[in-house]
């Protein structure tokens, strides 16, 4: 006789009818049982994102990958779904920043996406791994300055996850004041706290960085997406920053957090410095964004066999589909974290080399790095969307600050370059703006001041 299976704690059954929750402490402990669980039933899985906000979740792998690579079908633009089309999702609602429309390639389709794409994957190339390297280590040795001599450090807190943010400000050669209000925006957006609020600050952020831009272009990535042939609009170059900050900002820094987390989960990683590996090993088990890819059905159709409705919000679990595989013993290279398809990550590689560098720079400054607690104790963050630690506390040997290096803000104005002529003025936020914000903080240290 077959026993049936048994949901994990927390998880309602899937035959009562009820709608699996991704946002619950009860899910963040454990997804692996959950997908494995919710796998049972078939490819696609009945869920809830948000208090009112219902999707269709694809947990198999194969499934994943066709939907992914079938765009006449499945869009993104968001303009399709169905249930907010329909005035039933709340507009202050969390998850809303990152799945409504934005006119970036995120959220578009066809020769739309592609124009607005190649701009992205164009200019990113204009940066090359070395200038990409020197920033990261330069931001590296600064967070690692404010800890090294305490011999403990929460490296979630204090470093993985400001570390990204650091780098991608000076990429799009964000001034302090722009920059601090970025921070706060991205932040706000992906805890889904005062969600609406941050989304507005961040884009009124951006939309600033723009204009100054405009004025005085630079050597930064900002500049290079306004020369770009495709020729974006402010609008456009405003949510094509909102898409690449956000992205280089929580899943970045989530990704480096999970990247020390199967370090020092794993001795021989950390004892044979495998950090290729221990980043494939953690794209596979804990990507950061573990359930995402919104895409919408033009007409009602199936995935794998279940029925989908045109308009409906259909999600993709990474993490559900790269658990499939690790069940059978698959190669970790074959993970679809950077998802697939005409909409798989555009920057890809330098967001891996952003993340491989910081690893390596915090274990060269502190080799003898451990866990401060037993790993089965650390908590992870309920979300809809992402994998993410709540902290990760550490120990290491006191070592002495080293002293900053040679400044080369190539792309940081100076202080009388801070406001462009014309552009809009700036918006007090809500947080660490101005001269005692952590991005200026970091200015600060970089140029010696």
């Amino acid at each position: 006789m077959t026993t049936p299976p048994v949901p994990p704690p927390g998880c309602p059954a899937h035959g009562s009818g009820r709608r699996i929750p991704l946002d619950t402490p009860e899910f963040a402990a454990d997804p692996h049982a959950h997908y494995r669980y919710m796998r049972q039933f078939g490819p696609t899985t009945p869920v809830t994102i948000a208090p009112g906000v219902d999707a269709t979740l694809v947990t198999d792998y194969g499934a994943a990958l066709d939907l992914l690579q079938d765009p006449s079908t499945f869009r993104k633009d968001s303009r399709r779904w169905r249930a907010l089309s329909e005035g039933l999702i709340s507009p202050d609602s969390p998850v809303l920043p990152l799945l409504a429309y934005r006119p970036n390639c995120m959220f578009s389709d066809g020769a739309e996406h592609l124009r607005l794409r190649q701009a992205i994957t164009e200019s990113f190339a204009r940066i090359s791994n070395s200038r990409l390297s020197r920033i990261v280590n330069q931001a590296a040795q600064f967070l690692i300055n404010q800890f090294s001599a305490r011999g403990s450090a929460d490296l979630l807190r204090d470093y993985a996850q400001q570390l990204p943010l650091y780098v991608f400000n000076e990429l799009f050669g964000c001034p302090p004041e722009i920059g601090d209000r970025v921070l706060f925006g991205i932040a706000g957006m992906f805890d889904g706290v005062n969600a609406e609020q941050a989304s507005q600050v961040l884009l009124q952020a951006v939309s600033e960085l723009v204009a100054l831009k405009r004025a005085q272009p630079g050597e930064d990535i900002t500049s290079y997406l306004m020369q770009h042939p495709a020729q974006l609009t402010d609008e456009e170059l405003a949510h094509t920053l909102v898409l690449l900050l956000g992205a280089g900002g929580e899943p970045e820094g989530n990704l480096i957090g999970n990247g020390f987390y199967t370090m020092l989960t794993n001795e021989d990683y950390a004892r044979n410095g495998q950090f290729d590996k221990a980043l494939d090993d953690t794209l596979w088990r804990n990507p950061p964004m573990s359930n995402y890819a919104p895409h919408y059905p033009v007409v009602d159709t199936d995935v794998a066999g279940d029925k989908v409705r045109a308009g409906e919000l259909v999600l993709v679990s990474f993490g559900a589909a790269n658990t499939a595989l690790a069940d059978q013993g698959a190669d970790t290279r074959g993970h679809l974290a950077w998802s697939a398809g005409p909409h798989s990550c555009p920057s890809k590689e330098p967001a891996r080399l952003i993340a491989l560098t910081g690893l390596e720079a915090l274990f060269n400054a502190l080799p003898d790095v451990e866990l401060a607690v037993p790993a089965d104790s650390l908590v992870w963050r309920p979300g809809p969307f992402n994998r993410a630690l709540a902290a990760l506390p550490v120990r290491f040997g006191v070592v002495t600050p080293r002293p900053a290096a040679g400044p080369q803000p190539t792309a940081v104005p100076r202080d009388d370059q801070a406001h462009a002529p014309g552009s809009p003025e700036p918006v007090a936020s809500q947080s660490t703006v101005g001269k005692s914000g952590r991005w200026s903080s970091f200015v600060r240290w970089l140029t010696g001041q």
